[in-house]
């Protein structure tokens, strides 16, 4: 990729506030659906919705974006039915920002059922055992059928562990279909009125050289934003900070920076030390619908018989619906009897929790005493051994 390019587009990103003693930052990003203080997290709406929860009550716990993925709503319900509603913010009723996520990692994590070419990637469904193919061009097709205000690029998530060669042939395949991403983007144009911008997503696995050509091949591009995938898929987690630092050396700093995938709450705070503006995962949703709640003190999980007699809310300081209202031995009663209600109220909770610590970090970035933010917290997350649990 010899060519430089560069495109208008009305999406803006600003910094804020810079800490001065880490990487930690605060900004605003600026879409046609509205505005996005980071660093943010993400809540998952896989298939066009944030599991038990309504967009009112992710309104009400303070999310400011959310996530479709493309691989899931191409399947079902499809792009002719998503263009007859109006895209993905009129049929989900979502009136702030969505990103999708081109669909990638989904399809190569169906190892047993997929085949990479040069051209895209082959797939049978996980739905019907259908055969489909999504190429650059078509994830971008689809993606504007659904309408997000963020795209992503089509690329390869290598597994971990990966031969060396292995992941020199994926890089170099991701910043290919990075480019012919960007083309369709460039020349196609939005569907319902509103921009979309494209975000390309680094890989390299745990290679640091690996990593910095994927950055600096997708630099050339010029997109509006870039993601760090690849990393939570299973490698050490000193591996994984130290390939943010690297990838973050070289991204710029007027452009988001969004690690994709990651994660629990003592992983957000040392990610956002690095400069990572954005976040995604499904761990405070699929951990809450299991009986896992996120607290200050570290992760606490309301199935345990300790809480069968405990008529405190889940975290006293909390002012989430579901410490206002219930009680340790109620909801631990729910998900002992298996009411769909223990599922919404651990959703809820954790969604909270999640976004009050992002706005924490802001306002420590913006109050210029991250670091000791970061040492406090740290002194008062635990996580126990009994407490330990497995978002798989």
């Amino acid at each position: 990729m010899k060519q430089t390019y560069q495109l208008e587009t009305s999406f803006s990103f600003h910094v804020l506030s810079q800490n001065k003693d880490s990487l930690a930052r605060c900004g605003k990003i600026t879409t046609d659906h509205g505005e996005i203080l980071t660093p943010v997290f993400m809540p998952v709406g896989t298939q066009g919705t944030v599991k038990t929860l309504s967009p009112q009550e992710l309104e009400e716990v303070g999310s400011q974006i959310i996530l479709g993925n493309t691989y899931h709503l191409y399947l079902r319900p499809g792009e002719a039915l998503m263009q007859q509603a109006g895209g993905l913010h009129k049929f989900a009723a979502w009136p702030k920002p969505i990103l999708t996520d081109s669909g990638g990692y989904q399809v190569f994590s169906l190892a047993e059922l997929r085949k990479i070419h040069e051209n895209g990637v082959k797939f049978q469904s996980h739905i019907d055992g259908s055969y489909h193919e999504f190429s650059p061009e078509s994830v971008i097709r689809t993606q504007r059928a659904l309408g997000s205000d963020i795209m992503m690029v089509l690329d390869e998530c290598p597994p971990y562990p990966s031969e060396r060669s292995y992941v020199e042939k994926s890089t170099l395949l991701t910043s290919r279909w990075a480019e012919r991403c960007w083309h369709k983007w460039k020349n196609s144009a939005p569907l319902y009125g509103h921009e979309q911008v494209l975000f390309a997503i680094v890989q390299g696995s745990t290679y640091a050289d690996l990593r910095r050509q994927s950055c600096e091949q997708l630099l050339a591009i010029d997109f509006p934003g870039y993601a760090i995938g690849g990393l939570a898929v299973g490698e050490p987690k000193s591996a994984m900070f130290e390939m943010i630092a690297v990838c973050n050396e070289l991204l710029p700093e007027n452009k988001p920076r969004y690690l994709m995938g990651v994660g629990k709450p003592e992983d957000l705070v040392e990610a956002v030390s690095l400069g990572i503006d954005m976040f995604d995962c499904v761990i405070p949703t699929r951990n809450g619908r299991k009986g896992q709640v996120f607290t200050a003190n570290g992760p606490m999980n309301l199935t345990n018989l300790i809480f069968r007699e405990d008529f405190r809310p889940i975290e006293e300081a909390c002012d989430c619906y579901a410490c206002r209202t219930f009680t340790r031995a109620y909801l631990r009663h729910l998900f002992q009897a298996e009411e769909i209600l223990a599922l919404r109220l651990g959703s809820l909770h954790n969604l909270y929790f999640y976004h009050r610590l992002m706005a924490q970090m802001r306002q420590a970035i913006a109050d210029g005493n991250f670091v000791q933010w970061k040492k406090a917290f740290f002194e008062k997350y635990q996580i126990k051994q009994n407490e330990s649990f497995t978002e798989e």
